[in-house]
């Protein structure tokens, strides 16, 4: 499936930035482009193929493209094209990679009762969920925080910050057991392989995603060891022409979602965006 909006018959000698991937830094980054004036072509590469009404409301945009169901596949920049796991191919002057994460181990029996923390734009909604448990309560929850990592201590700091106190296990669960029947709360504790167990008023998932770096290979990108994307200061990867930007980038050996807000990092790479369209054309005149 896809749908596109209507792009101006001059759009080919136009400024062109194809996003591949339309997660929430994607989205950031075209809500920031189209605000400027960037009389260019934007073209989304999304994975997804259902049709979120923010994904619509991005594709009515006169300027913009969405391709559902087309995610990119290869990247050749040499000729700056992007090649879709359907076979279309779509160049670009500027290709931005933000193909997020994924999660690191298989689906944990009883996750949907969790809460969870994978970026740094989590924070807000666990703030507001542990509030709501406490409410319920009536007095100072305990929570079980499962993870290792840069996620698991801003998870925890954002539980003790709402006055949470967090039990931390590095070790995964079989199973989140539930609470009873008519209760408002949604988890009481974890199973572990062995028969073991940990009781809590709620328990929130932290686990480090794996980055999905794939398309990067493809393209001869430089990737951490750990995985991901690895940019500098100004979102730029190791190739040029090629940006990343959300949770599939790593800045400083930090995966980016942990460091920044999506809305945050999608400003300032829109930003660096804009002066490359405007670099570019000065450097093929001198």
């Amino acid at each position: 499936m896809s749908a596109t909006s209507t792009v101006p018959a001059d759009s080919q000698t136009r400024p062109r930035i194809v996003i591949a991937g339309a997660g929430p830094a994607a989205q950031a980054l075209v809500r920031q482009l189209t605000r400027t004036p960037f009389a260019g072509g934007i073209t989304v590469l999304s994975n997804r193929d259902d049709a979120p009404a923010e994904l619509l409301e991005l594709a009515a945009l006169p300027q913009v493209s969405v391709r559902f169901g087309q995610p990119a596949s290869y990247v050749d920049p040499d000729s700056r094209h992007v090649t879709t796991a359907d076979g279309l191919e779509f160049s670009y002057d500027q290709l931005v990679i933000a193909t997020g994460s994924s999660p690191a181990g298989a689906p944990l029996a009883g996750e949907g009762r969790c809460l969870n923390y994978s970026t740094i734009d989590d924070a807000a909604g666990l703030g507001e969920a542990v509030k709501d448990v406490t409410r319920v309560l009536g007095r100072r929850p305990l929570g079980i925080l499962v993870g290792t990592g840069t996620a698991a201590g801003q998870a925890e700091a954002v539980l003790r910050s709402r006055g949470v106190r967090p039990i931390r296990t590095t070790q995964r669960p079989a199973a989140v057991v539930p609470t009873l029947a008519g209760s408002a709360l949604t988890a009481a504790g974890i199973v572990f392989e062995d028969g073991s167990s940990m009781a809590g008023d709620l328990v929130v998932l932290a686990e480090e995603p794996i980055a999905r770096d794939a398309l990067a290979v493809s393209a001869g990108l430089q990737t951490a060891r750990q995985g991901g994307i690895v940019i500098g200061r100004d979102f730029r990867t190791s190739v040029p022409g090629i940006w990343a930007i959300g949770d599939a980038a790593v800045f400083d050996g930090v995966r980016l979602g942990l460091l920044v807000a999506a809305s945050s990092s999608a400003s300032v790479c829109a930003s660096q965006l804009l002066r490359a369209g405007m670099a570019e054309p000065l450097a093929e005149a001198a």
